[in-house]
């Protein structure tokens, strides 16, 4: 619980001063947004902002079923503008679209609002009008801390944070690249290299513990250069502004985080005069590129993950008093036998694109 997480022991982890820990809890200034950001995150993991055993003690052992209830009133839909993060992405747009589908379908209204840059959205949020919130993508802790002074039901999609226990809905990363792994390694492929930055994101994380575990499991030694998965990854363009792979020392497959990478890899290495899949294979997830010489994919149901969420707020509506749930919602890999790479250097092209799930 919170009275027993010392200030001192979360200084030491985060390496430093009690000052500036005292600073950053409180929210005062004082301290850099990175550091606080730092503080914040280690504070969580230490569990210094787990709430008390009072949820829990009002749980009567008897679950409440939704589905037969008479909805209304409305749910805040938090879409976060970050980078790439908008209704608009081929990604997160079918994920929106999931959410407020099934909020229609079950008679409730929707505000959306794009993640703010302060805290002045919040006073204009009134908490006793709004059931629920859901956040899709990436919402910085700052944010979540305010989120959690209002004190009701939370779900996120693709996130989660220490700083802040809800319900939490993902795809199931780690079991959908491991199977893709285990299907590469069967084709007899040995050389892999991960790209992208995998602090990023909890999903990127946990599909590079996938990559990782895989070739431990199967016996095949981790050559992973560390510049393809650290900060430099974020940006690949930037990436490809300082690795410049010789012939010598390339992969059979380049395995991304996800096809956006996986495309821009895809041209950069064609500036660089390698031909995929000639050369080199390459990998996505999330199945949302079908331009480019992908070998293989995982196809994510977007539209799912958001009517998902929506189906585990009105559980938490009806079940305040029960544990936080993490849903996986396991996905398809796909691989296409066309994109295959050769290492004799010759291609293997079909008349008719080969995918098997």
């Amino acid at each position: 619980m919170r009275g027993k997480v010392r200030i001192q022991e979360i200084a030491d982890l985060a390496g430093v001063s009690k000052f500036a820990v005292s600073r950053a809890l409180s929210g005062k200034s004082g301290v850099s947004a990175q550091t606080r950001e730092k503080i914040l995150r280690v504070a969580g993991q230490l569990g210094y902002f787990k709430n008390n055993e009072q949820q829990q003690q009002r749980f009567t052992g008897e679950l409440q079923e939704y589905d037969e209830v008479k909805w209304d009133g409305t749910i805040v839909v938090m879409f976060p503008n970050l980078r790439y993060q908008n209704r608009d992405h081929i990604y997160w747009g079918p994920v929106f679209e999931g959410v407020s589908s099934r909020l229609r379908q079950r008679g409730l209204d929707i505000i959306t609002i794009t993640e703010p840059s302060d805290d002045n959205v919040f006073k204009l949020l009134n908490p006793e009008a709004i059931q629920g919130i859901i956040t899709i993508g990436t919402v910085t802790t700052q944010i979540l801390l305010k989120i959690k002074e209002m004190d009701i039901p939370v779900v996120m999609v693709d996130h989660s944070d220490p700083v802040f226990a809800c319900d939490t809905i993902f795809t199931d990363n780690f079991n959908s690249m491991q199977q893709m792994m285990m299907k590469l390694i069967s084709k007899g492929y040995r050389k892999f290299q991960f790209v992208g930055n995998i602090k990023d994101a909890q999903s990127y994380f946990d599909r590079w513990l996938a990559f990782r575990s895989t070739l431990e499991s199967c016996q095949i030694e981790l050559q992973q250069d560390p510049m393809l998965i650290g900060p430099e990854a974020q940006d690949i363009f930037l990436l490809f502004k300082h690795y410049k792979p010789k012939p010598v020392e390339l992969p059979e497959v380049y395995v991304c985080a996800h096809d956006v990478n996986a495309q821009f890899l895809i041209e950069q290495l064609g500036y660089l005069d390698i031909e995929v899949p000639a050369r080199c294979a390459v990998t996505g997830f999330d199945n949302t590129c079908h331009s480019h010489p992908i070998l293989a994919t995982v196809n994510v149901n977007k539209e799912l993950l958001g009517m998902r969420a929506v189906d585990q707020m009105l559980w938490r509506i009806q079940n305040p008093g029960t544990a936080h749930e993490k849903k996986l919602i396991y996905a398809d890999v796909i691989l296409r036998e066309n994109y295959a790479y050769l290492p004799d250097g010759e291609t293997k092209r079909d008349e008719a694109e080969s995918e098997t799930r």
